[in-house]
């Protein structure tokens, strides 16, 4: 006979003691060789205890995870390429280690998800922090300012002719788009226009950062339900 979850109805195999979806306990089975189900209070006592994050625990683990993982996703680091991997990780790490010596030995995927989002605000407000840092240390302490515009300008130059090519290609009146161009090019020059863009692409990169933290305490909790008993 099939066996289904009585909360989300999902098909729960024979041997799992809880629904691997949505982690709820299932059937208990004693040593005895006789088979019983928990009772309603147990059952909402464990999902209770799992749903139920006891933070006093869970934010120093947060700060061991989190502010590596932010200090590698930001821009003083040269592997801040692989900035989502690391904070996806340590939001997950952060779920084992919690979990560890907890009972029951897992969390349910909402209760992982709220710690990857604490663990996300923090790397991605580290990195947002270090990235903005290190480039007013290279322009104001290090006097790096003339490299740094010169590399900008060059990055300007090359997205205007990619552009150029692009609105060419559309059939778009060449002197109203030059005019366009001009404005953009300008704007972006600016030291206004220079310092807004690089904000607005250090806030993105702090937004996917908390996206992948959110999904890695979720996966991090959904691996540990599959892989763990619950203890009740």
């Amino acid at each position: 006979m099939e066996i289904t979850c009585k909360r989300c109805h999902q098909t729960v195999l024979e041997e799992n003691c809880f629904c691997p979806s949505c982690g709820l306990p299932q059937l208990l089975y004693e040593g005895d060789g006789l088979s019983g189900e928990t009772s309603p209070e147990e059952w909402l006592g464990a999902e209770r205890d799992a749903g139920s994050i006891d933070w006093k625990h869970a934010i120093p683990l947060t700060l061991m995870m989190g502010i590596p993982a932010g200090v590698l996703s930001s821009g003083v680091s040269p592997l801040s390429f692989l900035g989502l991997l690391w904070t996806a990780t340590a939001a997950a790490w952060t779920v084992f280690l919690y979990t560890r010596n907890r009972r029951p030995a897992w969390i349910t995927l909402g209760a992982g998800a709220r710690m990857g989002l604490v663990t996300g605000l923090l790397v991605g407000w580290l990195a947002f922090s270090l990235s903005g840092g290190a480039l007013y240390v290279q322009r104001m302490t290090l006097h790096q300012g003339n490299q740094i515009d010169a590399e900008w300008k060059n990055r300007v130059e090359a997205s205007q002719q990619l552009t150029q090519s692009w609105t060419s290609g559309m059939g778009t009146d060449a002197s109203q788009a030059q005019t366009i161009r001009a404005q953009v090019k300008d704007w972006m020059l600016s030291p206004e226009g220079h310092a807004g863009i690089e904000a607005f692409g250090l806030a993105c990169n702090a937004i996917f950062l908390l996206l992948f933290a959110i999904v890695g305490g979720a996966l991090g909790a959904r691996m540990l339900s599959r892989s763990r008993k619950p203890e009740i």
